[in-house]
């Protein structure tokens, strides 16, 4: 029987944000344009996107400290900090023009102001947080932290945590009144039910097995799981955006450029509640200090969320370890991954971050006692009876080559393409999905460079700032501030 064979413009794997934002981007860029969105899943935004699989944390480096190192000499480097800040900067002017231009009508529905706090323990700590502070506040994206290491404040502003602490104990805590919680499975539906409604067809129940060069794009051989037929498109692009998923695929397109990435993953657990009681006392995402060996993915942090109009509490992520890429994928996942090309890059990386395989096996091994004892840390008002264990997505790490070492463990979102621009793979996890329409742009701009010149303009409708940065620029970041806060109704 002969394989069905059509035709695309662009092929974008994968039901998340990732896609949802480069859909929307193209569709209003090159609204002629046939696009294709393919899903394995019966539904869109079911895995990494979705509301219970992540933390929901608009990141913006207000609260995150290993966003924030400090070095051997005491000093403070927020060059990443600022990176992510001008990044989320980004995304809140995109979500801006899309309630503007009536896509969304009810910011609300996805994100929400939520203050983003940090939080030390002991001397060292206090030390460090009071130092981040000074230096982070000195940048006029941060102007408007605040710190403070007096009991009666913070009892004040997290009654939750430190109202009924003992006395004699030393904290830290910095403040940023306007962070964001972010529902990403909300905002990811939302885009993608714009874009079809546009003439983008989403294919869900989708599989694609492989990826072939052809000789003005990509064969993409697309299963149906439920008729179980198989079509093959002919895409001039192809976005491979299957978050855990994309690993595989990156290989099965065989780019030079894909050689020697490999991937850990590492699973998740929070512990959540939606008791009134704890809810009403706590009205914050608080970030602590990751303990020794442990991904940034795994610094503990205690979150208000707004999921469907309704509050709750989450505390962990309590880091495990799985061989699975996604929630919903294989055991075989992780040694499927396995090639010749990135072997000795994952060997490196093994022996290397030793302590983060201890770290992982000690998660693993943790009781239910010890998963509260943690929480006490972060708050002494704990009852078992009142929190639920949510098992949280899937994050892949990537791994890749490095000259001097050979492999290391990289953090963070990281765009891979081949050397003409048909074809991208997104890898990695957070901030990702906070990041996202800097790092669509970034594509936009790598991948398409014939009509990138004549796009800027719409662009730049889009994202005012595209091109400058806020923080060389204070009137600019001050017009920009106040116009997201008041499209998005956040403050």
């Amino acid at each position: 029987m002969t394989t069905p064979k059509e035709t695309a413009d662009v092929v974008l794997i994968g039901g998340g944000i990732m896609s949802a934002t480069l859909g929307a981007l193209l569709n209003d860029l090159q609204p002629e344009w046939d696009i294709r969105v393919y899903e394995k899943l019966d539904y869109v935004a079911r895995e990494s996107s979705h509301a219970w699989n992540n933390a929901g944390t608009g990141h913006a480096a207000l609260c995150e400290l290993n966003y924030s190192p400090q070095d051997a000499n005491g000093d403070v480097d927020i060059s990443k900090a600022v990176t992510i800040n001008e990044q989320f900067h980004q995304s809140r002017q995109f979500w801006s023009f899309l309630v503007k231009e009536g896509i969304i009508t009810d910011p609300t529905s996805f994100i929400n102001t939520v203050p983003h706090m940090s939080y030390a323990r002991g001397d060292k700590g206090r030390d460090y947080l009071r130092k981040r502070y000074e230096t982070m506040s000195r940048n006029p994206l941060f102007a408007d932290m605040e710190y403070s290491d007096d009991p009666a404040q913070h009892a004040e502003w997290l009654p939750l945590m430190f109202e009924k602490r003992g006395p004699g104990q030393v904290n830290g805590v910095s403040r940023f009144s306007q962070g964001t919680d972010v529902d990403f499975g909300a905002l990811t539906r939302q885009l993608l039910g714009h874009v079809e409604g546009n003439g983008v067809q989403i294919r869900t129940a989708h599989t694609v097995q492989d990826l072939d060069r052809s000789a003005d794009g990509w064969n993409v051989k697309v299963r149906d799981d439920r008729s179980n037929e198989t079509t093959e498109v002919n895409a001039k692009f192809v976005f491979i955006g299957a978050g855990g998923g994309a690993l595989h695929l990156l290989q099965k397109s065989g780019i030079a450029e894909g050689r020697g990435y490999g991937g850990f993953p590492v699973s998740g657990l929070f512990l959540s509640t939606s008791d009134p009681e704890l809810v009403d006392r706590h009205y914050a995402k608080v970030y602590g200090q990751a303990a020794t060996g442990a991904p940034p993915m795994s610094v503990p942090h205690l979150d208000t969320r707004v999921i469907d109009d309704k509050r709750y509490l989450l505390f962990g992520p309590y880091a495990g370890f799985s061989p699975k890429f996604l929630k919903g994928g294989s055991i075989l996942d992780l040694p499927f991954s396995v090639r010749g090309n990135n072997l000795p890059v994952m060997l490196n990386v093994a022996k290397d971050n030793f302590d983060l395989v201890t770290y992982l096996m000690g998660q693993l091994a943790e009781s239910k006692k010890g998963r509260f004892k943690l929480l006490e840390e972060f708050t002494p008002e704990v009852d078992p009876e009142k929190w639920n264990l949510t098992v949280a997505g899937q994050r892949v790490q990537i791994m890749k080559r490095d000259p001097q070492k050979g492999g290391v463990l990289g953090f963070g979102t990281e765009v891979v393409s081949s050397a003409d621009g048909s074809l991208a793979a997104l890898l990695g996890a957070s901030p990702g999905a906070s990041t996202v329409t800097s790092i669509m742009l970034g594509l936009l701009e790598r991948c398409f460079p014939q009509q990138y010149a004549g796009w800027e303009p719409r662009l730049k409708d889009m994202v005012p700032s595209l091109g400058r940065k806020l923080h060389e620029d204070e009137t600019l970041l001050k017009e920009i501030s106040e116009y997201t806060a008041g499209t998005l109704q956040i403050g």
